[in-house]
């Protein structure tokens, strides 16, 4: 068998773990809400399934949210934050594994020019926006080969940033309901 045999057989595997991972966490949805009555590391391990999917989105920052009206808002965001970019690394081995299922898409093109030319910072910005275009940007970050530790580095930052907005607006949510 020839590297680029193997490699194409690794990508395929990867490609198939994502998307049993992804069906899997949709499925049981409903049970995974327990694990925020664990405190931070039950948000964190939330955030990671949350995140995990693919396309399909889990409504992580509505529970992030909730968990900043219980919880430290500014540990909710960390915990979230820094589980949500873990569970993104699905979209980024997707990308790794199956770059020929997505360059043809135009988005997936616009993505691959914006990661191009700005690098990283285009991951910190997608990774702060609320958007499911950003498993986009995690497959392309994966067929471009970034390096994981610069993906996961600026993915962290975006995201931290992302949930302590919800984090923090969750106690005044809560409030108006009171």
């Amino acid at each position: 068998m020839t590297p680029k045999q193997r490699l194409t057989i690794i990508r395929l595997l990867v490609l198939i773990g994502v998307v049993a991972l992804t069906t899997f966490l949709y499925s049981i949805r409903n049970q995974v809400r327990h694990l925020e009555g664990y405190g931070y590391p039950g948000i964190f391990l939330l955030s990671i399934v949350a995140n995990a999917t693919i396309i399909i989105p889990i409504p992580g920052v509505l529970l992030t949210s909730a968990a900043g009206a219980i919880f430290n808002p500014f540990w909710v965001a960390i915990a979230a934050g820094s589980g949500a970019a873990l569970g993104e690394m699905t979209g980024y081995l997707a990308g790794f594994s199956g770059q020929a299922v997505i360059e043809n898409a135009k988005r997936y093109e616009q993505l691959s020019n914006w990661m191009k030319k700005y690098g990283s910072i285009t991951i910190m910005v997608l990774a702060f926006i609320p958007n499911p275009a950003f498993d986009l940007a995690g497959m392309s970050a994966g067929a471009l080969k970034m390096p994981i530790y610069k993906f996961l580095f600026f993915c962290v930052i975006g995201k931290i940033l992302k949930m302590m907005v919800f984090a923090y607006t969750g106690p005044a949510i809560f409030n108006l309901f009171q």
